[in-house]
């Protein structure tokens, strides 16, 4: 069965959105690896910071599948259809890995490039798949976060899985 990840984020009422998202996802997937939660602030917008984390989980659903039922959970979540990429959200829930799948197909990219672009996406996964490697570039997630350049880095690690 492959191990999927998923890359959470909230600005709107994260307080709500973060724990009960996690609640959705083990409703769906069962038992969850959860990282350690991260506080950062937006990129490519001015606005509220994020809380983001990522979380493991088990499926033997195609990636697509998964993909449309993260797409729900963000809509019960006040998600709009229409909402733009840098900007405030209820709840961002990206299927960022899932296996040694290499996916890219229109709007299903896996693994996601945000992976190495972003700290708020690599540092949690980094946290809980160390050894892992990437499908890619075959460095394992604590080496990518370990080459990371971090000077301009504007996020906090918070708390465990609230």
């Amino acid at each position: 069965m492959p191990t999927g990840y998923i890359s959470i984020g909230s600005n709107i009422d994260k307080e709500i959105h973060i724990p009960s998202s996690l609640k959705a996802l083990r409703n769906l997937f069962g038992e969850l690896t959860v990282s350690s939660i991260y506080e950062s602030e937006p990129v490519g917008f001015v606005g509220d910071s994020f809380y983001n984390l990522v979380v493991g989980f088990q499926s033997d659903l195609p990636a697509k599948s998964i993909a449309k039922l993260l797409r729900q959970v963000e809509l019960d979540h006040g998600r709009s259809r229409d909402s733009q990429k840098f900007s405030a959200r209820t709840l961002d829930l990206d299927l960022i890995l899932y296996g040694d799948e290499i996916i890219n197909d229109g709007r299903l990219q896996i693994p996601r490039d945000e992976i190495e672009k972003y700290a708020f996406v690599l540092e949690p996964l980094a946290e809980i798949a160390p050894n892992l490697p990437h499908p890619n570039t075959k460095k394992s997630y604590a080496e990518l976060w370990q080459q990371f350049d971090k000077r301009n880095i504007k996020q906090k690690k918070l708390a465990s899985d609230p």
